[in-house]
C-alpha cells in the first residue's frame, strides 16, 4: 500500500480515537444506553459525603441523586481515594464526580468544571491545650496533617519550610484528625465544614481563627469535552440553588453542628 495512503489512515484513525468519533459515543449516549450513571466521590467528607453502612449519604449525594433523576437512570457510586477522582473520570471509570472538589487551573486542565454551587475555606486545627500557634507563619516549622491531594495539602506545600518531614498525608480528614488527637502531628489543614463537623464530635481538638488560605469553590467534574452531561449538571445545580435546597442540605448534613 502507498505510503502515503497508509499515514492517511493512521492519522485518521488516532483523530477519531482522540475525538471520540467515528462511530464512538458520548458519555450521556453510553448513560442512557445503560440505564446508569457512576458517580465517583471519597466518602468521608462531611457534610458533602458520609458513609453511613453501605450507604453514601450528604450534600453531595443528593446532588448526585437529583442528576440520575433529571437523566432518568440508575445511580451508581464509586468511593474511592480523593486523588485518583480525576484519573477515573479519564478512564472512563465514572462519569462525574462530586467530593467537596475545589475548581483549581490544574484540575482545569484534566476535566470540565460545572458551576461553582458552594464556597469554602481551609482552617487549622490544633490540640485543645496547644496554644503555640499565633500566626499562619508558625505553622511553617511544624509537622502538619493534611488529606491528600486536596486543597489543605497544596496549601501546607506553600507554607512548611520542611517539605518532606513537615506534611503528613492520609487518605481522609479523618485518619488526620486521629494522628492529631494521637499527638502525632502538630496540626491540621482541612476545609472548614468537615473540620468543624469533625471537632464537633471529637474531644481535645479546637480549630483556630486563622485564614491559611484564600476562599475556594466546590464543583462537580466531568470528563474533557462531556458538554452534554456537565449542562444536565448545571441545570440541578442551578433549580437547587435558586430554591435554597443546597444550604438546606448543608445544614442537615452538618452533624453537630
Amino acid at each position: 500500500m502507498n505510503r502515503k495512503i497508509v499515514a492517511l489512515i493512521l492519522g485518521l484513525t488516532l483523530l477519531c480515537a482522540a475525538l471520540a468519533g467515528c462511530g464512538g459515543q458520548s458519555t450521556l449516549d453510553k448513560i442512557e444506553k445503560n440505564k446508569k450513571v457512576v458517580w465517583g466521590t471519597n466518602a468521608y467528607f462531611m457534610p458533602f459525603e458520609i458513609r453511613e453502612g453501605e450507604d453514601v449519604i450528604g450534600v453531595d449525594a443528593e446532588i448526585a441523586a437529583a442528576v440520575a433523576k433529571k437523566l432518568g437512570v440508575e445511580l451508581v457510586v464509586e468511593d474511592m481515594e480523593f486523588e485518583s477522582l480525576i484519573s477515573a473520570l479519564e478512564s472512563g471509570t465514572v462519569d462525574f464526580v462530586g467530593a467537596g472538589m475545589t475548581i483549581t487551573d490544574e484540575r482545569k486542565e484534566k476535566a470540565d468544571f460545572s458551576t461553582g454551587y458552594w464556597t469554602a475555606v481551609q482552617v487549622v486545627t490544633v490540640a485543645a491545650d496547644d496554644e503555640s500557634v499565633l500566626t499562619v507563619g508558625d505553622l511553617s516549622s511544624l509537622v502538619i496533617g493534611v488529606q491528600s491531594g486536596t486543597t489543605g495539602d497544596f496549601v501546607a506545600e506553600d507554607l512548611t519550610n520542611n517539605p518532606d518531614t513537615g506534611i503528613m498525608r492520609y487518605n481522609t480528614v479523618i485518619e488526620a484528625m486521629q494522628d492529631l488527637k494521637n499527638g502525632n502531628i502538630d496540626c491540621v489543614i482541612a476545609d472548614d465544614l468537615p473540620s468543624q463537623a469533625i471537632v464537633s464530635q471529637t474531644e481535645g481538638l479546637k480549630i483556630l481563627d486563622l485564614a491559611p488560605s484564600d476562599e475556594e469553590t466546590y464543583a462537580f467534574a466531568v470528563k474533557k469535552g462531556d458538554t452534554e452531561l456537565l449542562n444536565v449538571i448545571n441545570e440541578v445545580l442551578a433549580e437547587m440553588m435558586e430554591s435554597g435546597e443546597i444550604e438546606t442540605l448543608v445544614n442537615k448534613y452538618s452533624l453537630g453542628q
